[in-house]
């Protein structure tokens, strides 16, 4: 079925100039013409017209669109466009996660500059704990702690805070590698340090919420990965070690 320039124009939602364009380019180039010299576009215009639209949506240019089209199948096409939104997905994806990590610390009054944040965070978000108890255990008194401590925090502070965490982390990966139980009085002990560093830092980590932050650090792929980067298997050593130390002290 014939098109005329308008009738494609509207049917794919570009303008006229648009299509004169990429007639002029000879990127597409109608099929046929009427016998008063009008652009005439067939269905298989419209379909690589189609394929055009999609790669320009992707940021594709028109000298790569020509290239991409004037090789391969159509199944090729398709493939190739499903791998390249796949692609988009996956940088959106990134760019959403440092835009959250971004509104995170301005909700913490987090004054760093930006090459202390690159230096300091990385991937690790100073709110994920005390914004973690507040969803889980309400109330949101640990959430307004930690905005109140953190708020004031210093670059100093701040490498403090972490290397410490740190030494506590490798502490227990170290219990752990030498086969100490996580119901040892070794472990229990480096587990009540782990709840003291929190209460020290953070809010005041009571044994109940500190049992909730060892479940979480099992079933939460954001914790678990940081405790699996210093020992495989220490987020559920670590989770045993802190029920162990709670039952201990609630006894």
């Amino acid at each position: 079925m014939p098109y005329s320039v308008g009738e494609a124009a509207r049917i794919s939602g570009v303008t006229v100039r648009t299509l004169h364009h990429y007639d002029e380019i000879g990127l597409l180039t109608p099929s046929a013409r009427t016998a008063a010299g009008y652009r005439s576009y067939s269905d298989a215009d419209l379909d690589r017209l189609r394929r055009i639209l999609g790669y320009r949506a992707m940021d594709l240019g028109l000298d790569e669109i020509a290239t991409v089209l004037d090789t391969g199948t159509a199944r090729a096409h398709l493939e190739r466009q499903r791998e390249l939104l796949l692609e988009r997905i996956e940088r959106l994806q990134r760019m959403v996660a440092a835009v959250d990590r971004e509104l995170e610390a301005s909700t913490m009054g987090v004054n760093l500059t930006q090459q202390e944040k690159f230096e300091l965070f990385g991937d690790f978000d100073p709110d994920d704990h005390a914004a973690e108890a507040e969803q889980r255990w309400g109330g949101g008194e640990a959430y307004r702690q930690s905005q109140q401590r953190m708020s004031r925090y210093t670059k100093q502070d701040w490498q403090r805070f972490m290397a410490e965490q740190q030494e506590v982390g490798e502490r227990l990966a170290e219990a752990k590698r030498s086969g100490a139980a996580p119901d040892s009085d070794r472990a229990m002990d480096l587990a009540e340090q782990h709840r003291q560093h929190i209460t020290k830092w953070c809010y005041d980590c009571t044994y109940e919420i500190h049992r909730g932050l060892g479940d979480m650090y099992v079933a939460d792929e954001r914790f678990t990965a940081t405790y699996e980067g210093l020992e495989p298997g220490l987020a559920d050593y670590i989770r045993a070690a802190i029920h162990a130390n709670a039952d201990r002290a609630e006894a």
